[in-house]
């Protein structure tokens, strides 16, 4: 056996891989992409019907409550008047001005029933006049647009403008145009404005309040202010069950439509909604959030307004949400 240094011929062998470069890459995690998950719970919960049986429970007890409530308050007050009789009539005073104050509130309700059962025959009112294309249909329509933003200081350039106008106009769908451009394009600006707003809040609550269920309370209370807000600017403001109601519609028409879904192409194409989703989870809910508060307030937009979008473009979800998000999440969009 040979003794002294044993040499082996490296010339054939792989150099080693050397420098950060030549390192695999690290796998990506597997992570759920953000689905919106606040939003999408609150339309499901606002769009789902109760059932009959629901109904006469709630119904039943309110009125058993109401019965036990009344009673017990006669029996206080006569009791009181038969003890010390000065302080008896003065709880019987405030009662009755609470009764007042109660049924005050109910024609307020009756009324905002009523504002938005108006809001809606003029919608479809405007829709058949436009299917048909007849122009004393048309000017019935317009003018009743007229009557209702009456006296409203944000309208009056657009009103008088209509009034300039449509003696030249000889068509109905023209006339409608003029009406939807001139009166009712100020309107849209500022619901857009109130869309915007309520995308922000619910987007930014949700990517930096790390508490359980806020964002689910901020998109439920920023949605409601919204969508009344949004029924204010077209005129049909409702009270705190119309709100409800209106609400209700809203939601049930996202959900049936499917617009509550969210696809990674739609994720990827607001505010870049992807990248936010890879690098915080936090912050893709809250874009996602933000998208689908906007798209409610669109199917808002909708409800209210008075006449469907033909004249004037409806708004596009991606361009309000990227509006709205600008310089949020250190964005640089227009």
């Amino acid at each position: 056996m040979a003794k002294g240094p044993v040499l082996f011929d490296l010339d054939d062998a792989p150099a080693p891989e050397q420098g950060p470069e030549a390192a695999q890459p690290v796998p990506e995690l597997d992570a759920p992409a953000p689905q919106g998950q606040a939003m999408q719970t609150i339309a499901t919960l606002a769009a789902r019907r109760p059932s009959r049986l629901v109904k006469w429970f709630w119904g039943l007890l309110l009125t058993l409550v109401g019965f036990a409530i009344s009673l017990a308050a006669w029996d206080f007050v006569n009791g009181l008047i038969a003890r010390m009789p000065l302080f008896g009539y003065a709880i019987s005073i405030l009662m009755v001005a609470f009764i007042v104050v109660l049924l005050i509130m109910a024609l307020r309700e009756l009324a905002a029933f009523s504002r938005l059962k108006r809001m809606d025959v003029l919608h479809r009112a405007g829709e058949a006049a436009r299917k048909s294309g007849d122009l004393s249909e048309a000017k019935g329509v317009v003018d009743q647009i007229t009557r209702l933003y009456k006296g409203r200081e944000d309208t009056r350039w657009g009103r008088d403008a209509l009034a300039e106008k449509s003696a030249d106009i000889l068509d109905g769908d023209g006339l409608l145009d003029l009406a939807e451009r001139d009166v009712l394009g100020p309107l849209d600006s500022a619901a857009t404005r109130e869309i915007e707003a309520a995308a922000r809040q619910v987007a930014t609550v949700t990517a930096i309040v790390p508490l359980a269920l806020a964002d689910v309370a901020t998109a439920l209370t920023s949605n409601l202010r919204m969508i009344r807000r949004i029924a204010e600017i077209y005129g049909g403001r409702s009270g705190a069950l119309g709100n409800w109601r209106l609400t209700r519609a809203v939601m049930t028409h996202l959900v049936a439509t499917g617009a509550v879904a969210i696809g990674d192409d739609f994720l990827s194409s607001v505010a870049g909604g992807g990248v936010l989703g890879k690098i915080s989870r936090r912050f893709g809910e809250g874009v996602v959030n933000g998208a689908l508060t906007a798209r409610v307030g669109v199917a808002a937009m909708e409800v209210c307004r008075p006449l469907p979008f033909t004249a004037l473009k409806r708004p596009s979800v991606t361009g309000l949400v990227s509006r709205a998000l600008t310089g949020l999440f250190g964005g640089d969009r227009s």
